[in-house]
């Protein structure tokens, strides 16, 4: 059973609107400041927000859509898995104050890579976990993460995320957005009878999420 029921949503041009304008602003700090952009794959997308807004130094996480091929796909399209996307969230981040390692530690932390195609409760390629870099200084860091985990991982199952340039990112309607801020009661609920948490204990122990 899926976990979220599918409804018809008219996806918001106005939140489309405000969402680019915003991104706009953040990557233009009135110090003058670069930003950086980074984006993962981690399951539901609900679920990957929350570690990386708890960062000093990340400005923003939008859940959304990456990887695929159908232009401007509907939620209901990517969870039926009809485009070759998957869930991912796109963050904003000042590299002066978090580094990208920073940000690849986080993310491990929060994900299973032992599975493909699916994270946790959750089954299909829309699921599935990833790293999409978007320039090779990215790249070349993202590698080597994987590489240190596969020597210092936990667990003994082999890591399977792939790591791709990043493509295209299509934000998600805007109910996805801070999903866990706006709905708490139902995103713990959720979470929890997703065995997320559970999970996570067993492969790094110690929570890092």
């Amino acid at each position: 059973m899926h976990r979220r029921p599918l409804r018809s949503f008219c996806f918001s041009t106005l939140y489309l609107l405000v969402l680019t304008i915003a991104v706009s602003h953040a990557q233009q700090p009135a110090d003058g400041r670069p930003l950086s952009k980074a984006t993962f794959a981690g399951g539901c997308f609900w679920c990957m927000e929350p570690p990386f807004d708890k960062l000093d130094g990340v400005i923003s996480t939008t859940s959304g859509y990456i990887g695929g091929q159908k232009k401007d796909p509907t939620y209901q399209e990517v969870s039926a898995g009809n485009t070759g996307h998957t869930e991912a969230v796109e963050i904003v981040y000042d590299p002066a104050k978090v580094s990208y390692d920073k940000l690849l530690d986080v993310f491990w932390h929060n994900i299973d890579p032992t599975v493909a195609n699916r994270q946790f409760c959750d089954h299909g390629s829309q699921y599935r976990s990833g790293i999409f870099y978007h320039d090779a200084t990215q790249k070349q860091l993202a590698e080597a993460s994987k590489k240190t985990l596969d020597t210092s991982k936990p667990f003994k199952e082999p890591i399977v995320t792939e790591i791709t340039a990043a493509s295209t990112f299509y934000p998600a309607e805007d109910y996805h957005q801070d999903y866990y801020q706006k709905n708490p009661v139902r995103y713990k609920f959720y979470r929890y009878n997703c065995g997320r948490d559970k999970r996570l204990q067993e492969l790094w122990g110690e929570s890092k999420s």
